[in-house]
């Protein structure tokens, strides 16, 4: 070999060196091993919604799926064979857009806007999924880019004395069920409860010592409410009734035919009371304006503080952080219950 030709060997090998050199310093920056690079597949299989909604809805929260179940499914039904990184941030948005239209006709809605919010938490919650499973990256998210309309300011209000009596008049009268509708109204009333606490409700979170009840709901949180003896005995007398072999686990409440009473019976109820009592369908009254009643008059009578805990706000969630040292005691709820009912309650010396 030549000393011409040594050389340019030489140098070859040399640049070779560098080059592996400059991808080394790049793979550090990027914080990649070579092995990944062997071992991470071309490119990642991207399902379609179709395919991927089912792994989505069983990852979620019970709550979760309650809330955005109609909406996933409007995403499925829409674009069932479409890859779930194809859509835009603008098609996400007429999307929304038809579902607002859509919602707008109910007779009970506010120009559908909060169908339209709701759509949009559902969508972009799809997507954290997809983000979290590495099929999208984090910047590819098109939900993220999708602008949330402003929520309307809450009509709901607290429900005259007047008005109330009239709602449990009407429950205990008309229907298939007056004795489920009448303790759900109770039940709501007296713990200020929302839905998914109702419908999560089981016999064994009945204190009978305490007279309380444990209540689970949104955000994985649980609270132990105090209620009077009288409501704790309709809740026992229902479960002997309609579900006497079941084990305690079970779901409470429940139809006259033994089996768990769906969300769907809220929409009944409070369409056929509207029936009877025109002002419920014109201002769109639901079980949540009995949580505001209670809460109103608790707060009015009792003080934020035991209205806060009474919500199950207490801790920080939803205030301020004046709470977190100053929050009411379970003997400060059961005292407020004790005069909301006019009972004695066993938690108040």
């Amino acid at each position: 070999m030549t000393a011409e030709a040594g050389f340019a060997a030489a140098h070859e090998v040399n640049s070779h060196v560098a080059d592996i050199l400059t991808a080394q310093t790049i793979l550090e920056r990027l914080r990649v091993s070579p092995l990944e690079l062997i071992e991470t597949p071309a490119k990642v299989y991207i399902p379609t919604f179709a395919e991927y909604m089912p792994a989505v809805i069983a990852a979620a929260s019970p709550n979760s799926v309650q809330t955005w179940r109609h909406y996933w499914r409007v995403l499925t039904e829409e674009w069932a064979d479409r890859r779930i990184d194809e859509p835009t941030a603008t098609e996400i948005g007429k999307l929304a857009n038809d579902v607002q239209k859509r919602s707008a006709l109910r007779e009970n809605s506010r120009d559908g806007r909060g169908a339209k919010m709701t759509f949009i938490d559902a969508v972009r919650a799809f997507y954290n999924h997809a983000v979290s499973d590495k099929l999208i990256g984090r910047a590819e998210n098109p939900a993220a880019r999708v602008k949330k309309p402003r929520r309307h300011a809450s009509l709901r209000r607290a429900l005259s004395h007047q008005q109330l009596s009239d709602i449990n008049e009407v429950a205990a009268t008309t229907g298939n069920d007056p004795h489920l509708d009448t303790l759900l109204i109770r039940l709501h009333t007296e713990t200020a409860c929302r839905r998914g606490g109702a419908l999560a409700l089981r016999p064994v979170d009945l204190n009978d010592i305490d007279s309380t009840v444990r209540l689970y709901e949104k955000g994985g949180t649980s609270r132990e409410q105090p209620v009077s003896p009288t409501l704790l005995a309709a809740l026992t007398q229902h479960t002997e009734l309609r579900n006497p072999n079941g084990i305690s686990s079970d779901r409470l409440l429940r139809a006259r035919n033994g089996t768990p009473m769906q969300a769907a019976r809220y929409a009944a109820l409070w369409s056929r009371l509207g029936q009877h009592l025109p002002w419920i369908s014109a201002a769109g009254v639901t079980a949540h304006w009995l949580r505001y009643t209670t809460l109103t008059w608790v707060e009015r009578n009792f003080g934020y503080a035991v209205a806060a805990a009474f919500a199950g706000h207490a801790g920080g969630y939803q205030t301020g952080t004046t709470l977190t040292y100053v929050s009411a005691t379970i003997e400060e709820i059961a005292t407020a219950v004790a005069a909301l009912t006019g009972e004695p309650h066993p938690l108040v010396a």
